[in-house]
C-alpha cells in the first residue's frame, strides 16, 4: 500500500470513529476500492492507449440499530464523475452500484442489488443521493441511503445476510470498463472502541515504516 493510500485509510478510520459516536450505528462497514479487486483486474488507459493514473477510493457504511437503512459515503479518485474533469472519455463514470450474492468471493462477480449512480438507480424511496465533485482534481464524494423499500429487484432486508457476511462489494463503472473499473469488498469492522486500537496500531506501523525508510 502506498503512503498516500495508507493516509487515506487512516483518515477514513478516523472519520468512521467520529461518525460512529454521533450516528450510534449498530454496525459499521468499510470498503477500500482498487483496480486490482476487479474481476478481472483493470489497467486504466487513455483512449489513445497511453496510461492514465490508477483509480481508487474508500467507502464507509452505517447500518442503523433497527437494520432498516444503510447509509454510505464513498470518495473516489482519478475517475471523472462529471464528464468534464478530464479531456479524455475513458475515465468518465457511467454507473455505481452495490453488488451482492451468497456466492461472492474476491474472484467472482454478482448482480446489482442497489444502484446509486447511473442505471439502475434505486436510491429513490426517498432520494437521498448526493454527489460532490472535487473542486480541483479528478473524482468526488458520493453519499446516499439504502432504505428498506429500495433495491434492484430485491430489498435491503433480503441482502443483509450477504452484506454482513462479506459477500458484497461496491463497484464504480466507467466508459472504458463497463463491468467495473474499481471495486471494494464491503467488510464489517469492529465497534468504535476496537477501532481506536486499530487506528493506533496502523499509525504506529506507518511511523515505523517511515523511520525505517529514513534509516
Amino acid at each position: 500500500m502506498t503512503r498516500r493510500r495508507s493516509q487515506i485509510l487512516l483518515v477514513s478510520i478516523a472519520l468512521v470513529i467520529a461518525s460512529a459516536g454521533g450516528a450510534r450505528a449498530s454496525t459499521i462497514l468499510i470498503a477500500n476500492l482498487s483496480n486490482s479487486q476487479e474481476n478481472p483486474p483493470t489497467n486504466p488507459t487513455l483512449s489513445g492507449g497511453g496510461p492514465r493514473p490508477a483509480s481508487f477510493g474508500t467507502a464507509t457504511f452505517f447500518l442503523n440499530d433497527a437494520m432498516t437503512s444503510l447509509t454510505f459515503t464513498a470518495t473516489i479518485f482519478n475517475i471523472d464523475v462529471t464528464g468534464s474533469q478530464t479531456a479524455d472519455v475513458n475515465d468518465n463514470l457511467v454507473a455505481a452500484h452495490i453488488h451482492a450474492s451468497p456466492t461472492v468471493t474476491p474472484t467472482t462477480n454478482a448482480g446489482v442489488v442497489w444502484g446509486f449512480f447511473g442505471a439502475p438507480f434505486n436510491d429513490n424511496n426517498p432520494n437521498d443521493f448526493l454527489l460532490t465533485p472535487f473542486a480541483t482534481g479528478v473524482g468526488g464524494t458520493f453519499s446516499g441511503k439504502w432504505d428498506l423499500p429500495e433495491g434492484n429487484g430485491t430489498t435491503l432486508a433480503l441482502q443483509l445476510p450477504n452484506i454482513l457476511s462479506g459477500h458484497s462489494y461496491i463497484n464504480f463503472h466507467t466508459i472504458q470498463f463497463g463491468g467495473g473499473e474499481i471495486r471494494g469488498a464491503i467488510t464489517p469492522i469492529p465497534e468504535p472502541a476496537s477501532l481506536v486500537l486499530l487506528g493506533t496500531g496502523l499509525l504506529t506501523a506507518a511511523a515505523r515504516r517511515r523511520r525505517k525508510a529514513r534509516a
